[in-house]
């Protein structure tokens, strides 16, 4: 567990502290009691329903709260509920939508990129425990690794209207933060349901129609990144901001995939287009796209989507497909 982990390592730097791991997750039964125990909160969580539940908790018992998150090549820093500064939930009253929130699982992040962030929220969490305050109760600090810059925004004061810090709250106690943000408290990979259950097929469905050497079109939708780590060969390749963007070039490429693969199903037959990515969770956002296009274009289809993805396929069909 990581927080045996984390106490262990720390034990090893200074066995004069006292670190209480807490084995298991996070829940609202059990927030507020372990967080009125301590006089300073670090939010290291990288899902939306715990950072909800931590703020909420840390209102409720009056603590401050140093936030970092980390995605790729990016973090971010801020101090919420503190010298009269916002709250989590002053900035974002309403979680996103879990089909827009990309969790490390599935997007990746650079290791060094957290570390930089984890010793930053140190330095704000010993300012404020000696008294010194801290520069970001009312500011967010940006991190780019990339182009290797920091800069600082301002943030919106407390809102007078927030549901858990404002005037008037209507947060008391703490809630149900899965069923408020539609998505589990994990840092697994995201599965999402964004289709009805006649427009998803298996991997093994899939390969079925496989071995029947049935016409139809495979789209890829992945990153072109991703697609250079592994692919089936006979995939056609369109990434999905490809898609979204409804670049020209690519849907004439899969335009002529079609006419090509239906020129063996017949043209009064619907021809089978099935979406593939690395989860099943991008593939399904392709397919409403592919649901759109037009029908004088690209002919009659029947558009599914592939659950599980490519990390299905290399658990259930091919155990030496690349996982990653």
């Amino acid at each position: 567990p990581k927080a045996r982990s984390a106490a262990a390592a720390l034990r090893r730097l200074n066995s004069a502290v006292q670190y209480v791991p807490y084995r298991g997750a996070l829940r609202p039964r059990s927030a507020l009691r372990i967080v009125q125990q301590y006089d300073i909160v670090a939010d290291c969580s990288d899902n939306a329903p715990t950072r909800y539940l931590v703020n909420d908790a840390c209102v409720l018992a009056g603590k401050p709260l140093v936030s970092g998150s980390a995605l790729r090549l990016e973090g971010q820093l801020a101090v919420y509920n503190h010298a009269g500064g916002p709250c989590y939930r002053c900035l974002f009253p309403r979680p996103p939508p879990p089909h827009t929130v990309t969790s490390c699982a599935d997007g990746g992040v650079l290791g060094v990129v957290p570390g930089i962030i984890g010793c930053l929220q140190a330095l704000e969490v010993l300012k404020i425990a000696s008294g010194m305050g801290s520069s970001y109760s009312r500011a967010m600090l940006m991190f780019d690794g990339l182009e290797g810059r920091f800069r600082t925004i301002k943030l919106r004061p407390r809102r007078p209207d927030c549901a858990v810090c404002g005037d008037n709250p209507s947060v008391t106690s703490l809630q149900d933060y899965e069923a408020f943000c539609g998505s589990s408290a994990t840092d697994k990979c995201r599965a999402l349901r964004l289709l009805p259950a006649e427009l998803r097929v298996s991997v093994q469905s899939y390969r079925e129609l496989l071995q029947r050497r049935l016409p139809h079109v495979l789209l890829d939708v992945r990153s072109r990144a991703e697609a250079e780590i592994c692919r089936l060969p006979h995939a056609l390749h369109i990434p999905l901001r490809c898609l979204q963007d409804r670049d020209p070039a690519l849907l004439h490429g899969l335009a002529d995939r079609i006419r090509l693969e239906r020129q063996g199903a017949g043209q009064e037959t619907p021809l089978p287009l099935f979406v593939i990515c690395k989860l099943g969770n991008d593939s399904q956002t392709a397919v409403k796209i592919l649901q759109e296009l037009p029908e004088e274009e690209f002919g009659s289809l029947v558009v599914k989507d592939i659950k599980g993805g490519l990390m299905a396929w290399a658990t259930k069909i091919d155990p030496t497909f690349p996982q990653y």
